[in-house]
């Protein structure tokens, strides 16, 4: 029995696996330039934030990420980073069990899969843009800081809130369709009211706590104190993070699988 489960688990890992590439592939197929748009968007979108905020508006971000023209720039394109993981997994959930309703009627297809395909595809993204963040402060003479390594820790708990806002909004979406058409002036009003475009330190000190409501703020804030700083999160600050998304994700999933029961009837 305990073979089975075993390999019944990485059955499951290994149709996870190949939906993620499938899903991948299935955003270039048929251009000509296929899997280089992923290198070719975030490298253009950098491009474009240096010469606006840096040349044009000669944008100052202060401690950080550099004081010349690139400045505003890079700490612009890491809250970017974080903001687009969560962005992608707010706009694709909601649609998707009406977009796959044929897996519903298979009982042994495991839809709570489908959530994480979609934060794989997002990661995948966002691993690309790291890397053209990387290049980028490379070319500009910022050489990498060894606390870098830490930078999978540090994605962690988004990866967790990501899978949880996947999982809850792919279960409602399949009851109110309405949620997907909501998504766009939400992840909008999320960008703004996340630290992407300032610094936590730019907004009055009264508004501060109200800003770490927001459960992008710990990330973007760490991941640019990383990059830029070298600078470790606190392990307290980082341990809180963490087992708050850990108990999100936790409740969406049984969420989910409460709501999974009644797929059926309303498709």
């Amino acid at each position: 029995m305990y073979k089975g489960l075993k390999r019944l688990r990485w059955q499951q890992f290994d149709l996870l696996f190949q939906l993620i590439r499938r899903d991948i592939s299935a955003r270039y197929r048929g251009s000509l330039m296929g899997g280089l748009w992923a290198i070719v968007s975030p490298l253009v979108m950098l491009l474009v934030y240096t010469f606006v905020f840096g040349v044009v508006f000669q944008a100052r971000w202060g401690a950080g990420g550099g004081q010349g023209n690139s400045g505003f720039a890079l700490n612009l394109f890491a809250g970017m980073l974080v903001h687009g993981l969560i962005a992608e997994c707010l706009s694709r959930s909601p649609a998707l069990i009406v977009q796959h309703s044929s897996y519903v009627k298979r009982v042994v297809f495991p839809l709570w899969i489908l959530p994480l395909v979609v934060v794989g595809g997002a990661l995948f993204q966002t691993a690309i843009g790291f890397g053209v963040l990387l290049a980028a402060m490379l070319l500009l003479g910022q050489l990498p800081h060894w606390e870098l390594l830490a930078l999978p820790l540090l994605l962690l708990p988004l990866l967790l809130l990501a899978v949880g806002l996947g999982w809850l909004l792919s279960a409602l979406g399949a009851y109110v369709r309405d949620i997907g058409h909501l998504m766009p002036m939400i992840i909008t009003v999320l960008m703004f009211l996340s630290p992407v475009f300032y610094s936590v330190e730019a907004i009055p000190e009264a508004y501060r706590s109200w800003m770490y409501l927001n459960p992008l703020t710990p990330a973007i804030e760490a991941m640019r104190a990383l990059l830029f700083g070298g600078d470790l999160p606190s392990v307290k600050g980082y341990l809180t993070y963490l087992g708050a998304t850990a108990l999100f994700a936790a409740a969406t999933c049984w969420i989910f699988n409460r709501l999974r029961r009644g797929f059926s009837d309303v498709l």
